[in-house]
């Protein structure tokens, strides 16, 4: 995360890394999730992603792989908490014996993390959960961590930019200035002033605001340039060029497609390799290629060689399994673990995190969107 958090800042910036070759200028300053509007902008601390969700996996040597980083806006945290809160209640005694590092005290690191982002020396500043509204699928979760932070859950019809570019949340009582957006909407949409001029949830003259230092945002605008799956392959290349460091994780071994002789390995062997598009979340848009058909495989071909750019593969990882209840038996599914980081002033790491369960017998596809489900998990305290 702080190499990531280094890249974001520097290709808004001085665009060393880019200049250097370490990264292809135009696989970023080309990308959809370049915001122009961002540039010469450098948020406080250095950091962009201030809530990242990172995609672990294991294989079936027992190796751990990071398999993404989600940047822009993830998602999943309560599901973390409400599972603890759940096994708790269930199986109380089994936390007599164990110390269990605990999860439910993520809302308030989330809101000490959101105090230090403030732009004025305030000991209580205005935080507000930016929200979609009540259809977002997350919305349970928008309203879990408002409640748990003791901030206000607004809509964009409820905040406005006044004449000195600072934020105000409407109120019965009158304009009130907010200090600390935590933003839970895209980044295309926050502004159509700055952004999609169609977006009807955003705040127009918001990216103005940001900009000017009148309000702080997290995650900050622009902070997808980083959540590319294109990108993700060069991650090792940013922590040891920021860092001067080898990564203490591994990323699955990639293929990007805009390279020829990867993209004629990857339409080679499309039954052996996992296809991704760059942009997409939820699991969409993804072909594993030996649970796919020859029709979807020849689609994939055609998608592959329209927009090469937009695609990369990976070989399909045989990862690892968990006991899981599933119609009234005990069966085996394969999971992946979601740790949230936190980054601003400090750097925190959830003692657990997002176990997510593919419920289909056999599926990699662990995404709740998909129908997947989610696991208690536990960092247990050693008693030496």
């Amino acid at each position: 995360m702080r190499a990531l958090n280094c890249f974001i800042d520097d290709v808004y910036n001085a665009q060393k890394i880019l200049a250097d070759g370490i990264v292809p200028a135009d696989i970023v300053l080309e990308s959809a999730n370049y915001l122009g509007p961002c540039a010469g902008v450098s948020p406080r601390f250095g950091a962009w992603a201030h809530i990242c969700g990172s995609d672990v996996v294991r294989d079936h040597n027992g190796q751990f792989f990071v398999l993404e980083d989600n940047l822009r806006v993830p998602s999943g945290v309560s599901y973390m908490i409400e599972n603890r809160e759940i096994t708790k209640r269930v199986l109380p005694e089994l936390f007599e014996n164990y110390s269990i590092l605990p999860v439910d005290d993520y809302p308030l690191k989330l809101y000490e993390t959101l105090v230090a982002l403030s732009p004025r020396a305030r000991r209580r500043p205005n935080i507000v959960v930016l929200t979609p509204g009540i259809y977002n699928s997350a919305y349970f979760e928008h309203a879990y961590l408002a409640q748990g932070m003791g901030a206000e859950l607004v809509e964009g019809i409820d905040l406005f930019v006044g004449d000195d570019d600072c934020v105000y949340m409407r109120t019965v009582d009158g304009p009130f200035r907010v200090d600390v957006i935590y933003r839970r909407i895209n980044e295309d949409f926050m502004d159509p002033e700055a952004l999609r001029a169609d977006s009807v949830l955003g705040v127009p003259g918001l990216i103005r605001a940001w900009r000017a230092g009148r309000v702080a945002i997290a995650n900050a605008p622009g902070a997808g340039v980083a959540d590319d799956k294109v990108i993700y392959a060069f991650v090792p290349e940013m922590i040891q060029y920021y860092l001067k460091e080898k990564p203490l994780v591994k990323n699955v071994p990639t293929y990007l497609c805009m390279h020829d002789k990867d993209r004629d390995y990857v339409l080679n062997n499309l039954d052996k390799l996992v296809v991704k598009p760059a942009n997409e979340s939820g699991g969409y848009g993804i072909m594993v290629g030996p649970h796919s058909s020859r029709e979807t495989h020849k689609k994939f071909v055609k998608l592959i060689e329209k927009d090469p750019r937009n695609y990369i593969a990976q070989p399909t990882l045989a990862l690892s399994t968990a006991p899981t209840y599933v119609d009234g038996a005990i069966a085996p599914r394969h999971l992946d673990l979601r740790p949230f980081i936190l980054q601003g002033k400090d750097s925190w790491v959830t003692p657990g995190g997002l176990t997510r369960v593919a419920m289909k017998e056999g599926s990699l596809v662990v995404n709740s969107s998909q129908g997947g489900g989610s696991k208690d998990t536990w960092i247990v305290e050693s008693k030496s």
